[in-house]
């Protein structure tokens, strides 16, 4: 499946995520114990090999976590969990820092919400966080072949 990222369907990206990553630059300053965390894993890498595959409200708090993650050595791909809760210039933000692929959009259809459900999935997650059940069940229902790889969720 080849769903385009954030990055590929907005009109300007870059404007996007400015206002990206100030937000993330605000929740990351209120958020010591993940700034810690990141930090302490960015000189460990423990994720090193690991795909996360990440189904969550995209927004600034989110964000922070899936930046640590990376920061941890994992590759991280993400969508949303809901269509309505995603804000795009946080997602564009993401999905320009290295490690990290975001195909989370506000306001997509159904077809487009499973198909980027599917574009994260094609990155055959070793990992998977998933806020609502639908990354997990689609894993189960079309990609049992995966569950064997994956060690944690």
């Amino acid at each position: 499946m080849n769903h385009p990222t954030i990055t590929e369907q907005l009109e300007a990206p870059e404007d996007a995520r400015k206002a990206g990553r100030r937000k993330m630059a605000w929740a990351r300053q209120h958020m010591p114990i993940m700034r810690s965390i990141g930090e302490a894993f960015a000189a460990q890498t423990p994720l090193a090999g690991e795909t996360v595959a990440m189904a969550m409200h995209v927004e600034a708090k989110t964000a922070v976590l899936t930046e640590v993650l990376a920061e941890a050595g994992a590759e991280v791909a993400i969508t949303g969990c809901n269509p309505l809760s995603t804000h795009d210039d946080v997602s564009a933000a993401l999905d320009a820092v290295e490690g990290i692929t975001s195909y989370a959009k506000h306001d997509v259809n159904d077809d487009d919400y499973y198909a980027a459900i599917e574009a994260t999935i094609g990155h055959e997650p070793t990992i998977t966080v998933d806020d609502g059940g639908d990354l997990v069940m689609a894993i189960h229902e079309e990609y049992p072949e995966l569950i064997d790889s994956i060690v944690g969720g």
